[in-house]
């Protein structure tokens, strides 16, 4: 724990620090917070990007996660993320769970009026698909 944690009131707990975060943050960005449930197996969204950076939290259940570049991974109740946004595609946020809900909450830093997510196209992942990470 770092000297500005040590002494926060009972209760209170910092989960991650990420220090870069703020460097992607789009000038004149406004903060938005939401809140994604997932059915039981929901796929989530298809393949998407989002126009800022994503901070958040899994607050219930299990979340497939996969940002392009990245290997999947399974984020349990309790685990943090980051997604930089922009041009990164977020390919996979789904609930890995066939039995139960699992939710998220996330602050998206994004211009005003810009949509929370924009679907990419077949033809665009097609093009970036040398960037999906590939098991060796």
């Amino acid at each position: 724990m770092s000297a500005e944690h040590t002494h926060l009131p009972p209760g209170v707990e910092v989960i991650t620090t990420l220090p870069e975060a703020a460097a992607r943050i789009p000038a004149g960005a406004e903060a938005r917070t939401i809140r994604i449930t997932l059915p039981p197996g929901d796929p989530g969204a298809p393949p998407h990007r989002h126009p800022g950076p994503i901070f958040g939290y899994v607050t219930q259940g299990e979340i497939l996660f996969e940002l392009e570049g990245q290997a999947p991974r399974v984020l349990k109740a309790g685990d943090a993320l980051f997604e930089p946004g922009g041009e990164v595609i977020h390919y996979q946020g789904a609930n890995n769970l066939s039995d139960a809900q699992s939710q998220l909450v996330v602050t998206m830093f994004a211009p005003s009026g810009t949509p929370v997510l924009t679907v990419v196209s077949a033809e665009e992942l097609a093009e970036r698909r040398h960037r999906r990470f590939t098991q060796p």
